[in-house]
């Protein structure tokens, strides 16, 4: 509400305050940062917008696209195959660029028809899919026989391997710190990309809990070649969402998540509000039993709260501890170019200032 977020800016100064002695500088980016995933992708920046349900439409897409990312359309956030085909015509009229649909395969005792919305995705000639999920093979390999680019979305390194050995171009590493479903190992990003970056062979971009230039230059430092973000974008002009639910993102601090489904082993991120704690309190009581929390966890909940009210204390909705990092509003452009520059000066500035000479005695990197 609106006296929480008054309070939070009067207690809490700018985290990316420039007062910090090693504060990145915001400017036009010099340099481009060209890895692996920019090659691969077709894109400017090593910078992904993430599927996210009831929030990855085409505007957003679009924007993200256009600013230099990748933009990313939620394929079961349309109702029908048929309107994820308007949807992904609207992107292709509002960008020239590259963009992705998200194809998540999701435990359900009604699955959708994935074959009539992996089929739409092939008709419309959408070059890159970001698939995550159980069980992926099928459609990665239906996906790779039409031609398409295949991002996976893992959350510990053996998955990753297994998509890898599957034939997907790139995976996303989903830390702990994500948004949505981190999986049950709670295995934090800086061990997760150092890992993968000694496991994989092919590329993989950091996801979970990044938000600004200083993360994307640690990832990079840490073996990715670019980073995945749901959270952040959220809180973008271009976001088509209420402002309600920006305000909250704004007015959040790092410790303003807190999990669900723990007991039914499909752990969720979430926004820390009255519902959720509810669900908690319900899953202490009677764990394992979706049955028992279903009307509370429902998507068409947030859906409401993210299309109709704005009321970000109404339902349950993903978001990331990268909230405590937000305090702004920007559109997709103005944060890709922020991040980008200042990720630049931390890598030609900062870092290169640490390196003060070399030792006789210093064995060869393997990096």
């Amino acid at each position: 509400n609106t006296s929480h977020i008054a309070r939070r800016r009067r207690l809490s100064p700018l985290k990316s305050s420039s007062s910090s002695p090693h504060a990145p500088t915001t400017r036009t980016p010099a340099m481009v940062l060209t890895t692996r995933v920019t090659k691969l992708l077709g894109i400017e920046h090593p910078i992904i917008q993430g599927g996210m349900h009831y929030v990855g439409y085409a505007q957003l897409a679009a924007a993200v696209s256009n600013a230099g990312g990748l933009g990313t359309i939620t394929a079961l956030t349309q109702r029908t195959p048929e309107d994820l085909r308007a949807e992904i015509r609207k992107c292709r009229g509002l960008t020239s660029k590259p963009f992705a649909v998200n194809f998540t395969l999701l435990p359900s005792l009604a699955p959708p028809d994935y074959g009539a919305y992996a089929r739409v995705v092939v008709e419309e000639k959408v070059p890159i899919v970001e698939t995550a999920g159980r069980n992926p093979g099928e459609w990665i390999a239906f996906f790779k026989k039409h031609g398409i680019i295949v991002v996976h979305k893992c959350v510990a390194i053996k998955h990753a391997l297994t998509a890898e050995r599957l034939g997907a171009d790139c995976i996303s590493m989903d830390g702990f710190e994500c948004a949505g479903h981190p999986g049950e190992d709670d295995v934090g990003n800086l061990v997760l990309l150092a890992k993968a970056a000694t496991s994989l062979r092919i590329p993989y971009v950091a996801s979970g809990g990044i938000g600004n230039g200083r993360q994307l230059a640690a990832c990079l430092a840490l073996g990715a070649d670019g980073v995945n973000m749901g959270t952040r974008f959220m809180a973008t002009k271009e976001a088509p969402i209420q402002q309600g639910i920006k305000d909250a993102l704004v007015a959040a601090t790092e410790r303003d998540t807190t999990l669900v489904m723990r007991s039914l082993g499909n752990t969720e991120r979430v926004y820390k509000n009255p519902v959720a704690l509810q669900v908690q309190a319900i899953e202490a009581e009677q764990p394992g039993k979706i049955e028992a929390i279903r009307h509370l966890v429902s998507g068409e909940n947030y859906r409401k709260s993210f299309q109709e009210t704005g009321d970000a204390a109404s339902s349950v909705w993903s978001a990331g501890v990268v909230m405590g990092l937000i305090d702004d509003v920007p559109s997709c452009a103005d944060l890709l170019t922020r991040m980008v520059a200042d990720c630049e000066d931390i890598i030609t500035n900062r870092l290169q200032s640490v390196v003060v000479g070399v030792s006789a005695a210093a064995p060869r990197s393997r990096l």
